[in-house]
């Protein structure tokens, strides 16, 4: 009995991926279905997406088309969706910015394109398949998913998805340094490796597409599918390392911090308009409300928290320290944690605790913020500058 599936050097390495990228898709759907994560859901169905666009080159390569019944597995399922990626990727994007984020209709309209390509396909089966005697889609033995026009299409929609997902967290990482004291903590600094590996993607695409020019023939893609098989890998990797991530963070990581909407994150703040008079008004307020009271001290401090003490609103305080201290609040907020621990660091209280804990007593909520922050403020790192006290 033969197997149906043809093992050579290059079949099997896309299997190998292949599998790979089930598996994490498997992984991280039971991960979702425990801890109510949607980012998983959408990163699984990413990986299962995935999965499916390299299919017809593993089995291709397998020598499926080469065979009556194979080929035209092939030819009647659509595993290349390669207008459903795009999307995709901006609702992982937008799941994972606000655990509230749920699809609305009208964002239900962003899956026409590939509904509608799925519909072809089905037009494409019920004619060459159940009605005609001889194929006339299919008249040229040439699937359609592998079809130019098609993954040009693929290419222009992951192209634009890109862009407004990149938008998206610019947005996000904009208005979460001017509302909170702890930007760090709900940065998401995996959004931006996501984004460049798939903007790899499209880049390795159009590489080899341009330094190839039998880019048409069905084996001189190898080395793109390859490629964007790797990255792949990197993604369900460190995707699902941060869904892991997400599922341990506690206390500030997860509670009491603000779940800012979709209307916050993509609509542009304006600054309230403020003369030089009012600007010295609220300086002076701010500063004995941070100096004195040390307000600053408090790890979940946000902009509404000092709004509330001045008993003025957000505007009038956001836009004092933009104007008045050139800083976003959360630099503002971190400029006096990090005095306070110099002054902490003469007062000789690194012989008594720890470098951290120190960083902890003054605000801070974790390491990783303290470090980039003290590198931001000073040029050096809290080691560097800790050398001086020895």
């Amino acid at each position: 009995m033969n197997f149906p599936f043809s093992f050579n050097q290059k079949s099997t390495i896309l299997l190998i991926f292949f599998f790979h990228s089930i598996l994490f898709s498997i992984v991280l759907l039971k991960k979702e279905n425990f801890n109510k994560n949607k980012a998983s859901l959408w990163l699984s169905l990413l990986l299962f997406l995935s999965a499916m666009y390299i299919t017809p080159y593993m089995l291709g390569y397998a020598n499926w088309y080469a065979k009556k019944m194979t080929r035209e597995i092939l030819f009647f399922i659509p595993f290349m969706q390669v207008l459903f990626i795009g999307p995709v990727i901006y609702f992982y994007i937008k799941s994972l910015l606000y655990s509230s984020f749920k699809i609305s209709k009208k964002e239900s309209l962003h899956f026409i394109p590939a509904l509608l390509y799925f519909i072809y396909s089905l037009i494409v089966f019920i004619s060459d398949k159940l009605i005609l005697d001889e194929f006339y889609f299919y008249a040229n033995n040439r699937d359609k998913d592998l079809e130019n026009w098609y993954q040009i299409a693929g290419i222009i929609s992951m192209t634009i998805y890109l862009i407004l997902s990149l938008k998206l967290y610019t947005n996000y990482k904009k208005l979460v340094f001017s509302k909170v004291s702890f930007a760090d903590t709900i940065l998401f600094r995996w959004v931006p490796n996501f984004l460049i590996a798939f903007l790899c993607i499209i880049v390795f695409r159009f590489i080899f597409f341009f330094t190839n020019p039998q880019w048409g023939e069905f084996g001189e893609q190898f080395w793109y599918y390859v490629s964007f098989s790797i990255i792949v890998l990197y993604i369900s990797i460190n995707g699902y390392a941060n869904a892991v991530k997400m599922s341990f963070l506690t206390d500030i990581n997860l509670q009491n911090i603000p779940i800012f909407s979709e209307s916050e994150i993509n609509k542009n703040s304006k600054q309230e308009d403020i003369n030089q008079k009012e600007i010295e008004f609220w300086k002076k307020k701010i500063l004995h409300l941070v100096e004195e009271q040390k307000v600053y001290k408090n790890p979940k401090l946000t902009l509404l928290d000092v709004s509330k003490q001045l008993e003025t609103n957000t505007k009038t305080v956001s836009s004092c320290i933009n104007i008045g201290f050139q800083m976003n609040f959360n630099d503002f907020i971190n400029q006096f944690r990090i005095a306070a621990i110099k002054e902490k660091l003469q007062q000789g209280e690194h012989k008594k605790s720890t470098l951290l804990g120190i960083a902890f007593d003054c605000g801070f909520n974790s390491k990783a913020t303290f470090n980039r922050a003290f590198k931001k403020h000073t040029n050096l790192t809290p080691k560097q500058y800790l050398l001086n006290y020895k």
